[in-house]
């Protein structure tokens, strides 16, 4: 047998085509005639999907170049024109003329630079090293593409009375250089209920592009803030409490999650690493019956295909993506959709008070009757994430219910066990993990600093004893984390 395997992505990153020819025996001219044919129709086939390749790629990068010109990146694209017809045929390009009768019509931009794209990759890897343009290239496609593309399951409308911020500016110099030189899209220093640094990416840098009202991807910060949504379930009796054993969703039947603590879910404590693939260990399970990521799976196509009889394995900390979906799914199964909806809105709308929509990206690849699951990645605003984090501070310091509920996840917090110290990244600092957050930070023992943390340097360092946030947004995480962020929050500067 001759196997030829065309792999081509177009704008989902998933299409793979196989195609396999049998080699016929050449112990005729029959088969020889047969063998040809076949031959043949795989050319056809190769080269047809490979022109509706070419054209899904063109119109790709023609979104991106609009992009480009609408934002004046203006380095990044050239403008030409048609050859004009009728009057326009005889006037002087660019004269008075030619533009007052419109010749200038006809455009069509053109791009001017040179992208790596990492084998079309949704994310840029953590360990690259992306020049600008790449990075611009990214920038637009977490803006405008990826899960900002994807059907939404829950949208929550602004707040009629937002949060108002207080502001005390001061200028950090060194702060300010890396905004100009890094990936950093906005850097936020709330402290004593004021924000007194407040950084975003200059004109000349991503500024172009990225604004205050910019809804950028979570990431793994979504993981967070569905554990705080949990807190607000819990307090408001949709859910027992952290120790709670799911044993009434029929999702899970002949899973190894039936009836597990919710407290052992969220501590990533499953005993589920068995499942999951060595190469993307947090992202991707072994053999999968499907080529797609779990954050892009139903729920119950999950618990109905790779997970079908599975057993527990194990009580070490497993870090992966699936666990928050199962959460966030078991809390709108437990609320009803309706219910659910309002969870959601009195938290964010009516308790945070968001200046801007919001939303959660849905799971809907390979669903099972019809179903849909809601995804732990919001896209959001920078100055609503900070409302955000600042929302958790006040419940810790007032002690509401939502914030005895945070500080139980920090007295409950397991052992990572794995090494922590002298690591650039905010995740890798810190040696425990609870709820959903990233805790005891190396060189903050016994404090309590709860990290958001997500893929690419979307973090939030919060400091529930001393009052202070530091937040961060990035397309890449190439700026240095622990000396903008965690000393802050160890040496107050």
């Amino acid at each position: 047998m001759i196997a030829i395997t065309c792999k081509k992505t177009n704008k989902d990153n998933r299409i793979i085509v196989y195609y396999f020819i049998d080699m016929l025996k050449f112990s005729s001219n029959l088969g020889i005639i047969m063998f040809m044919k076949k031959l043949l129709t795989v050319i056809f086939f190769l080269i047809f999907s490979n022109s509706v390749y070419a054209n899904e790629q063109e119109e790709f990068f023609s979104e991106f170049n609009k992009w480009l010109a609408k934002n004046e990146f203006t380095d990044f694209y050239k403008v030409g024109f048609a050859e004009g017809t009728g009057i326009c045929k005889d006037l002087e390009k660019f004269s008075h003329l030619w533009y007052y009768n419109k010749c200038d019509k006809d455009k069509k931009i053109t791009g001017n630079y040179k992208v790596n794209t990492f084998n079309n990759r949704s994310e840029i890897p953590e360990d690259a090293n992306p020049d600008y343009q790449t990075l611009v290239y990214y920038l637009w496609l977490y803006l405008n593409k990826n899960w900002n593309e994807k059907e939404k399951y829950s949208e929550i409308q602004s707040s009629e009375n937002p949060y108002k911020f207080k502001f005390d500016l001061r200028e950090d110099k060194y702060i300010k250089k890396q905004m100009q030189k890094t990936a950093l899209l906005s850097y936020l220093l709330f402290e004593d209920g004021k924000i007194v640094i407040d950084e975003l990416s200059p004109p000349e840098r991503f500024g172009k592009g990225f604004n205050n009202e910019s809804t950028h991807h979570s990431q793994s910060v979504g993981k967070s803030i569905v554990s705080y949504v949990l807190g607000h379930a819990i307090c408001k009796g949709y859910v027992g409490g952290i120790d709670t054993q799911i044993n009434d969703w029929p999702i899970l039947k002949g899973t190894l999650y039936d009836n597990q603590k919710i407290i052992d879910i969220i501590n990533m404590r499953a005993g589920d690493k068995n499942y999951f693939s060595s190469k993307d260990p947090s992202n991707r399970f072994k053999n999968p019956k499907f080529d797609t990521s779990v954050t892009n799976r139903t729920m119950e196509s999950v618990m109905q295909n790779e997970l079908k009889d599975s057993k527990k394995s194990g009580t070490k900390h497993y870090y992966n993506n699936l666990l928050p979906h199962l959460i966030f799914n078991y809390i709108a199964f437990k609320t009803g959709e309706d219910d659910f909806q309002k969870l959601l809105d009195s938290i964010f709308r009516d308790k945070i008070g968001i200046k801007y929509d919001i939303s959660f990206a849905a799971a809907k690849r390979y669903p099972v009757s019809g179903e849909k699951s809601i995804t732990n990645t919001m896209l959001a605003s920078r100055y609503d994430y900070l409302r955000i984090a600042k929302a958790m501070l006040d419940d810790w310091q007032n002690d509401t219910c939502e914030g005895k509920y945070l500080k139980s996840l920090y007295e409950r917090k397991i052992n990572k066990h794995r090494d922590y110290r002298d690591k650039n990244h905010a995740y890798s600092v810190s040696k425990s993990y609870g709820g959903f957050f990233h805790l005891d930070q190396s060189g903050l023992k016994n404090k309590h600093v709860f990290i958001m943390d997500g893929h690419g340097g979307q973090t939030y360092t919060i400091d529930f004893d001393k009052g202070r946030i530091v937040a961060t947004m990035a397309i890449h995480r190439d700026f240095n984390w622990k000396k903008i962020a965690h000393s802050v929050i160890k040496k107050g500067k």
